[in-house]
């Protein structure tokens, strides 16, 4: 059967699959919750749709029949996964010819490691609401997926960047820091390597925990320092952790410190287009495609600092 696409929640990491797509036939639609954001992701062959969170609306529920891949991306939200409590257990009702459920989680989950390394077998102890949340919907789609028989493939991802969404973008607009946390590291994972990996598991059907994260957990502030090399400029002054001013959402993520491994993911044959930061923003810097649009994802550590 041909493949059909819904993703729920088509922010950043949603218009980067869709322009990902190497056969124009397949059908990719999205959700949002705003009309005034059908243009952008008309723009990269995402046929838009709302969702409210509430209820679906007989054009969504029409994708949903003719769906055999679901996408999600939303949030928790409220305490609750807003499309598992719609679909719940009919989803063989409304999504008849559905085959895979890739649902994007994130690194957060595993909470804090003190700067250890952690695979897909490490324990979840998430420590922000947000990722407990996380942690809920992610048991709660793969055990709907067990019970349907359905593959659910959780792709858990660090820090998100990409054109528009980057320390170069940062530095440009003179809102980029380099804070200075002794120990600390981040993971990272380029907009095009989500899109790789949800290709390439719903190409082959694949269920199960993914880390897709990149090779190399690093200080934050250095990568703000090679960018800013890139650019034949100065970085900016470091900042001691404590002395910054940081929201309380930013703050938080300090808080979480490990190196997360990506080995379950390359098992499978997927091979990573940006394995680190440096070969990202050399070729983001070499080709200038580096302040692309933004999108409405909110995962990244760089996006923040």
């Amino acid at each position: 059967m041909t493949q059909s696409f819904l993703n729920f929640g088509a922010g950043y990491s949603g218009k980067a699959f869709a322009a990902a797509r190497t056969n124009a036939a397949i059908p990719v639609s999205g959700t949002t919750r705003s009309p005034e954001k059908f243009d952008a992701l008309r723009a990269v062959g995402i046929e838009p749709l709302l969702f409210d969170g509430l209820s679906f609306s007989p054009e969504l529920r029409a994708e949903l029949q003719r769906a055999t891949h679901i996408i999600v991306s939303t949030a928790p939200d409220d305490g609750r996964d807003p499309v598992l409590a719609i679909v719940g257990e009919r989803i063989r009702d409304l999504a008849p010819n559905l085959r895979w459920i890739g649902y994007l989680s994130t690194v957060g989950v595993y909470g804090n490691y003190d700067g250890g390394w952690v695979d897909e077998t490490a324990e979840c102890r998430p420590v922000s609401r947000r990722s407990v949340l996380r942690v809920k919907a992610e048991r709660q789609w793969l055990a709907l997926g067990e019970a349907a028989g359905i593959p659910v493939a959780i792709l858990r991802l660090s820090g998100i960047y990409g054109p528009g969404r980057n320390a170069f973008v940062n530095l440009e607009s003179g809102t980029a820091k380099r804070l200075i946390k002794p120990g600390q590291v981040f993971n990272r994972i380029h907009a095009a390597d989500i899109a790789g990996a949800l290709w390439h598991l719903s190409a082959r059907d694949l269920g199960g925990i993914f880390n897709v994260t990149d090779d190399l957990p690093a200080p934050p502030q250095d990568v703000v320092a090679y960018a800013a090399g890139l650019m034949g400029i100065e970085p900016p002054p470091e900042i001691p952790f404590d002395a910054a001013q940081l929201s309380p959402m930013a703050r938080s993520f300090y808080g979480e410190n490990k190196r997360v491994s990506n080995g379950v993911i390359k098992a499978t044959g997927y091979r990573f287009r940006y394995p680190d930061y440096h070969v990202a923003f050399d070729a983001m810097w070499k080709e200038g495609n580096w302040a692309g649009e933004g999108g409405s994802d909110a995962r990244s550590p760089m996006k923040r600092s």
